[in-house]
């Protein structure tokens, strides 16, 4: 039997992030990013099908939030940040209603102090039946660089886990935490979050 050799498909991702932030980034800043989004990923992904994919997108976002936070590229839009703890449930919806309901006038990311291996599935659903997918959303850890290219930070449950930087709008949201919670339960907790963040982007955009 034949064994058919397997391609790596990351030297690849490198060259293309290498070459989309040349002048910005070495090779070895890029290639560093790119390690530190495999290490991440590759054990919380269980279809790895997609992973490289996921790293490149995260390598990328990581890149793109340090390259923010040192002034070597320009904001063209506010950048809102929505942190929670495990970055399962609160900060993915509210993020992810941001981005629909913001028709892209601002950028979106959201953290976790302390991530947890993959999204409540519930919030997916809640999620879904507004037409909302996270098809493509993982938890993230939050980083100094995605701190620092936000232009408001929001915090729901962290506590002081969340670092301070000075000239950041922050808020913190006391909305309750879906983890456990019934797909009812979570609806509300959606609607909620829904209004938050429509004041939010009024405030953001006006």
């Amino acid at each position: 039997m034949t064994t058919i050799p397997t391609t790596d498909p990351y030297p690849a991702v490198v060259d293309d992030l290498t070459y989309a932030y040349d002048g910005v980034f070495t090779r070895d800043d890029v290639q560093q990013a790119v390690d530190e989004a495999r290490a991440l990923l590759e054990t919380q992904a269980r279809v790895k099908t997609f992973l490289p994919v996921l790293v490149a997108r995260q390598a990328r976002e990581q890149l793109m939030a340090r390259a923010q936070s040192d002034g070597l590229v320009a904001k063209k839009v506010p950048e809102l940040l929505f942190v929670c703890v495990h970055n399962a449930g609160r900060s993915q919806m509210a993020a992810a209603l941001a981005e629909h309901l913001s028709a892209r006038r601002v950028h979106v990311r959201s953290a976790g102090s302390a991530p947890a291996d993959e999204i409540n599935p519930v919030v997916v659903e809640a999620l879904r039946e507004r037409g909302i997918a996270l098809s493509v959303a993982y938890p993230k850890p939050l980083s100094d660089s995605v701190l620092k290219a936000a232009d408001v930070i929001i915090t729901m449950g962290c506590g002081d886990s969340c670092p301070y930087f000075p000239g950041k709008r922050y808020e913190d949201w006391e909305v309750p935490d879906p983890a456990g919670q019934p797909l009812d339960v979570v609806r509300g907790i959606r609607d909620d979050l829904q209004a938050r963040v429509t004041k939010l982007l009024r405030e953001v955009l006006d």
